[in-house]
């Protein structure tokens, strides 16, 4: 089956060489070999849009902050994450267009600096959790925290600080997505889940929007994302090509085709780590569980390399697609602001 629109969530993995580095050789070589797969997508007569991981550059971006701070001042998270969307946008573009090229296709790419709508009151704001940057001595994490930031111990590595991860509301620039789209164009946009922002109330003409300190997850962004485009697939690219029940013992298995709740039954039983899986598995979750009626919602977790067969094919990857006769679930959001509209 060839879904019309399909959102394509790449992981960590497809940013970085296949020994961790970031350097920017390494990034544009595992970007290239992305996006040849991202191109054997486009191929199958899909309409695609792109998302993308960022935890390196921002983590990159944040040493060089705190060594350069006594030079210039350090930027804050939200400037991170639009300058990591800018910089792997048109680095993604160059080589996807490449890859569009070669196969002989008329499509060609548009990165989009992309906001995510957050909740200025959501509870993460008070419990920071999600770990950034790198690993540093007691000392060094005592500076930092004299200028507000929140640290933690992690034992023998050192402290790392730890940020808000907000839920995703609404993604900002879907209208120019959707125009994009409509343009004929790849579109690549919402990376590291965006640039989160909240909504400090009307102004004349629009609403007055401000970028702050957090990171938002970036595959809840794109289940978001797909939802408020209509996409008939969401495709979750990781390093392994299913989801595996008891990963990392002798009963591993991978999973193939599943319904939503049995994937709940085993989310709850403490199968997927929050870390690496769970939040794969939720975006999933999500996008499926909130599919309308007539809307027939699909939801692939897969390596990068099966993309193009999981969009056309039922039996690659995990395959999540809601029983017909399921009811509709569905999810908290803010919406999209379109600015000129209060």
């Amino acid at each position: 089956m060839i879904s019309g629109r399909v959102v394509i969530a790449l992981g960590g993995n497809a940013m970085t060489g296949p020994d961790g580095s970031a350097t920017p050789g390494a990034q544009r070589d595992a970007i290239a070999v992305a996006c040849r797969h991202v191109a054997a997508v486009v191929a199958t007569g899909a309409q695609v849009v792109l998302t993308h991981g960022n935890g390196p550059q921002v983590g990159n971006l944040l040493v060089k902050n705190e060594l350069a701070a006594h030079e210039v001042p350090p930027v804050p998270l939200d400037w991170c994450v639009a300058q990591t969307q800018a910089t792997i946008g048109f680095t993604v573009a160059d080589e996807l267009d490449a890859a569009l090229a070669a196969r002989g296709l008329p499509q060609r790419t548009a990165a989009l600096v992309t906001r995510t709508l957050v909740d200025a009151d959501d509870p993460h704001f008070a419990e920071p959790s999600k770990p950034i940057g790198r690993h540093l001595p007691r000392e060094a994490a005592e500076r930092s925290m004299a200028h507000g930031q929140v640290w933690e111990d992690r034992g023998e590595r050192g402290w790392r600080r730890v940020v808000a991860s907000p839920e995703p509301r609404g993604v900002v620039d879907v209208p120019a997505v959707h125009a994009l789209l409509a343009a004929g164009f790849v579109v690549v946009c919402a990376g590291g889940g965006g640039v989160p922002v909240v909504d400090d109330g009307p102004v004349p003409g629009g609403r007055a929007l401000r970028g702050v300190e957090a990171v938002v997850d970036k595959d809840l962004t794109a289940a978001l994302l797909a939802r408020e485009l209509h996409a008939g697939t969401l495709v979750i690219a990781t390093a392994v090509p299913n989801v595996v029940l008891g990963f990392g013992t002798p009963a591993a298995r991978p999973l193939g085709r599943v319904t939503p709740a049995e994937l709940r039954v085993h989310a709850a039983a403490g199968e997927f780590a929050r870390g690496s899986m769970g939040p794969k598995v939720e975006a999933a979750l999500r996008f499926v569980e909130s599919s309308g009626p007539g809307h027939p919602a699909r939801a692939v977790v897969t390596s990068l390399e099966h993309i193009a067969d999981a969009v056309t094919r039922d039996d690659v990857g995990t395959v999540l697609q809601k029983d017909p006769a399921a009811p509709h679930r569905s999810q908290p959001r803010g919406g999209h602001l379109q600015q000129g509209h209060s």
